[in-house]
């Protein structure tokens, strides 16, 4: 199941950072500094009152917002573990110092840590 989540998150990372291809027609519209200057004012203006239009939707999108923020911290702490743990893999094998060991659980006994008796071994005989 760990491998299906990463490849999915892998996956939508390289298809973000693709680059579109020019798949889609180029628009020949020349929008001038000050007409995108004003569309985008009007547009945070719209945002602003928007939470008063719809104030259901502003509570259920900044739940959302919260859920995705932590799950996406999450997924950035399980990446940083993943990567400093190959990272100290494979720096054991580069000839640096490995890691320590972690603490010992010490569940064996003494009687646990005397090897097993074997008895002799059996005699061949001789057949003259």
């Amino acid at each position: 199941m760990r491998f299906l989540l990463r490849m999915a998150f892998w996956m939508t990372v390289v298809l973000v950072l693709l680059p579109s291809g020019g798949s889609q027609p180029t628009s020949k519209t020349n929008v001038s500094a000050i007409e995108a200057m004003s569309a985008a004012v009007a547009t945070v203006g719209d945002m602003r009152s928007f939470c008063e239009r719809q104030p259901e939707a502003c509570v259920i999108g900044s739940q959302a917002a919260s859920v995705i923020g932590q799950r996406a911290q999450a997924g950035a702490r399980m990446l940083y573990n993943y990567l400093s743990h190959r990272s100290d893999a494979s720096a054991g094998t580069s000839g640096r110092s490995a890691p320590a060991a972690g603490p010992s659980q010490h569940t064996l006994t003494p009687a646990d840590l005397v090897p097993a008796w074997r008895g002799p071994a059996a005699r061949k005989e001789r057949q003259a």
